[in-house]
C-alpha cells in the first residue's frame, strides 16, 4: 500500500511542478464556501491536500497495527479505506490544478 501512496504522491508532485509556471497567487481550493472571494486561498495552501492524505493513511495504518493486530476484517476495511483516500484526495488534487489553469 505505501507504494500506491508514493506513486499518488510522485503524481501529485509531478503535476504541481508542470503546472507552477502557470499558477495564479490564489487559487479557488475552499469549495464548501460561498463563491466568490471566500473560496480563494494562497496558491501554497495546495500543500494540505497531500498532507492530510499522508496524515490519515499513516493514522489507519497506526491504528490498524496498535488496536486491531489480530482482526483480519478491520485490516481489510482499512486497506480499502486508504486506497480509496489515496485515489480520492490525488483526484481531487489533479482536478483543482487542472481547473485553475
Amino acid at each position: 500500500m505505501f507504494y500506491t501512496l508514493i506513486i499518488g504522491n510522485l503524481v501529485m508532485a509531478a503535476l504541481f511542478v508542470f503546472k507552477y509556471s502557470s499558477l495564479p497567487p490564489q487559487i479557488p481550493l475552499l469549495y464548501s464556501k460561498q463563491i466568490g472571494e471566500d473560496q480563494l486561498a494562497e496558491w501554497w495552501m495546495i500543500f494540505i491536500i497531500p498532507i492530510l492524505l499522508n496524515v490519515f493513511i499513516f493514522v489507519n495504518d497506526f491504528c490498524s497495527k496498535k488496536f486491531f493486530p489480530e482482526n483480519i476484517y478491520v485490516k481489510q476495511l482499512l486497506y480499502y479505506v486508504n486506497y480509496t483516500l489515496i485515489i480520492c484526495f490525488t483526484f481531487i488534487f489533479l482536478k483543482i490544478l487542472f481547473l485553475i489553469t
